[in-house]
């Protein structure tokens, strides 16, 4: 692949001994004498003794060498690895990272794929091509473990950091990386396409992809060149510079030519990628110092409607920026200039709530969790960062994004809200960084957020979010909770109340899904007839989508077996590039690339997708889905849906998801 060093730990430990070797040998032999039936009494002891070997890389070696044999000995035989057709790339960094035994069944799991992708073993439904797919996507979404530097949690777990980067080095010797520098540059490409917030994971992904050396196509070379000027040193004077500190001693010196020349293209760069640096902060901070709106407009990359804006408010626009823009906030650039094209300063409600949150007597938890996310000696205040933050959410409403929290819900309200009432989003905003606490109504009831427990993550929260995520989200949560309890023994989904309760009045009161009552699935021709004569533009008689509405879908894995329940929110309905309907729907993971077998996989680009939307044709949607909220005032003909039409979505869905149910 190339000369960059392989990440192996710094102190390796002892090699094996004979006896280490001979007692991982036997406890397999034990597996592969046993009976199905008491098969998972002897796997731990292999795991077990694998894990000793796993110390050292040649313990790695003598393990790898056996790999053949795990599918045939029964070592995962009825547990969650069971069927490598069913592995999740994605999963397998977290499992290398994660306490107890499941780093080391990991690594075996892997190894076994290595056996299949060499040709030494076999799987009826994973070819060696499937598993060497599988292991450069799973090399491509850890770079950071193959190439990464020391970490905080790697000093903390050094042994779990070592032998996953051991493994990671192992299948770099033996797969291929051909291709990989593509495959990353795709990754990076479609996440960018999808405009988050949190653009953390992107900003690693570009850093990692320089340890790739592939100077055999110029055109990724260029592509990667991009992706750096964007995140780095944008033109030559920046990087003759060396460092943002003494690009500014150059702006300082510089001609008002240079000066334009270095705006044009940190405002191409930002708005071609959505992503901007410390130097462009130094440059803005550079204009702003100047008070010169047009280089600022420039830098920016305005329209004439966003810069006729900034022109209009241009004492906010400099408070604002001057008081948000720096050098841990970066990532605030891209929201602030979509936030000046959706002219939502020109609105009292959110001039003056942001105006609210500067001056705002932050309550302790607010200004925990906002610090906390903040680089030490950042000299930038808790109130500053909480601004840039509904800075671009404001900016950026399909950029919200739930991270690793069950918390689909309160993702989809702020974009809603960020969206439709922004005023409104502000409002909560101050009141759970003050007070600690959100009131909502249900039924005409009020409910506290700040006077009740529980919440779908039970508070558990991983707040690798955005800042306004951080504070209001865990409110939500356990808004949602308590509403949903409330509605719980009615009947029917409680969705139909609680979503209008909690989104708001763009939300229609009735809702419908499909009967999945134990496992079975029954009406679900007249379901599918609803949906299309509510949503599809032949047949719903003219009553066009006009707020998101949020939904349920059934969510399946690459080969089409069911994962679970996923909510998201259908945006539009619209025609593509090649008059085919979509579906035009934001998903809250951040992440709608999804590939849900039997030819059905979301797209974020390609398709005329707003930045932040996901697209599927209209009846690969159809076949996915299970609960919508209509308006029964405007209903088309159901019955003007072609029985062909229901028929093949019909097929599709019981070949997909419908294999976990019984159909009636």
């Amino acid at each position: 692949m190339s000369d960059t060093p392989k990440c192996t730990p710094r102190a390796e430990s002892q090699g094996p001994t004979a006896r280490q070797e001979e007692a991982f040998l036997q406890a397999l032999e034990a597996l592969e004498q046993a009976t199905p039936i008491v098969k998972p009494k002897y796997q731990p002891e292999v795991v077990r003794r694998a894990t000793d070997l796993f110390e050292s890389e040649e313990g790695l070696k003598i393990v790898r060498e056996q790999a053949h044999r795990f599918d045939s000995v029964g070592l995962f035989h009825a547990g969650p690895w069971e069927h490598p057709d069913r592995l999740l790339p994605a999963l397998v960094g977290g499992g290398l990272r994660a306490e107890g035994q499941y780093p080391s069944i990991e690594m075996l799991s892997e190894l076994r794929v290595l056996s299949i992708a060499a040709g030494e073993s076999s799987h009826s439904k994973f070819s060696s091509e499937q598993a060497l797919t599988f292991l450069r996507t799973v090399m491509g979404l850890n770079l950071e473990l193959l190439y990464g530097g020391e970490t905080e949690e790697s000093r903390l777990r050094p042994k779990v950091y070592a032998r996953a980067r051991r493994l990671l080095a192992l299948i770099e010797q033996e797969v291929s990386s051909e291709g990989l520098l593509e495959q990353v540059l795709d990754d990076i490409d479609a996440r960018v396409a999808q405009r988050p917030i949190d653009v953390s994971l992107t900003l690693k992904m570009i850093e990692q992809a320089k340890n790739i050396q592939d100077d055999s196509d110029p055109k990724l070379a260029a592509r990667l060149d991009r992706y750096l000027k964007a995140t780095g040193p944008p033109t030559p004077l920046a990087k003759k510079a060396g460092s943002p500190t003494n690009y500014r001693n150059f702006l300082a010196n510089a001609t008002n030519h240079e000066i334009e020349n270095e705006a044009k293209v940190v405002g191409k760069l930002l708005t071609l990628t959505g992503l901007s640096s410390e130097y462009h902060v130094a440059f803005l901070q550079h204009v702003l110092r100047k008070d010169e709106t047009g280089i600022l407009a420039i830098a920016l990359d305005l329209t004439e409607v966003g810069q006729a804006h900034m022109e209009q408010y241009r004492e906010k626009v400099f408070e604002l920026m001057r008081l948000t823009i720096h050098p841990a906030t970066s990532w605030i650039i891209y929201g602030f200039q979509q936030m000046l094209e959706r002219m939502l300063l020109a609105r009292p409600e959110v001039s003056d709530g942001l105006t609210k949150l500067v001056n705002l007597d932050l309550c302790p938890t607010a200004q925990q969790v906002t610090k906390k996310h903040l680089p030490r000696g950042s000299g930038i205040s808790a109130n500053a960062a909480i601004v840039g933050g509904a800075i671009a959410i404001l900016g950026q409403p399909l950029g919200v994004g739930q991270g690793n929290n069950p918390t689909c819900q309160g993702a989809r309200a702020l974009s809603l809200w960020s969206l439709h009432d922004p005023g409104y989003l502000l409002q909560l905003l101050a009141s759970a960084a003050r007070d600690d606490t959100v009131e909502f109504l249900f039924e005409g009831s009020p409910i506290l957020s700040g006077e009740i427990g529980g919440g779908v993550a039970d508070g558990k929260f991983d707040l690798k979010l955005d800042p306004v995520s951080r504070i209001l989200v865990p409110h939500l949560d356990r808004i949602y909770d308590e509403k949903m309890k409330r509605a719980a023994l009615r009947g029917e989904d409680p969705h139909k109340w609680v979503n209008p309760a909690l989104y708001g009045r763009w939300v229609p009161n009735s809702l419908t899904s499909i009967n999945l009552t134990n496992q079975t699935v029954s009406g679900y021709e007249d379901f599918l007839r609803l949906f299309y004569a509510t949503h599809h533009p032949l047949y719903d008689g003219g009553y066009d989508l006009v707020y998101p509405n949020p939904v349920g879908l059934l969510i399946t894995n690459v080969h089409g077996v069911f994962l679970g329940y996923h909510a998201v929110s259908i945006q539009r309905i619209a025609e593509d590039e090649e008059g085919k309907v979509r579906v035009y729907f934001f998903n809250p993971n951040n992440e709608g690339r999804q590939n849900w077998g039997k030819g059905v996989e979301p797209s974020v680009v390609g398709h005329w997708e707003i930045p932040g939307e996901s697209s599927l044709p209209f009846e690969h949607f159809a076949a996915h889905i299970y609960a919508f909220h209509y308006n029964q005032m405007e209903v088309g003909d159901p019955k003007a849906v072609p029985a062909e039409i229901i028929d093949e979505v019909t097929a599709h869905a019981k070949e997909g998801w419908g294999q976990a149910f019984t159909w009636l």
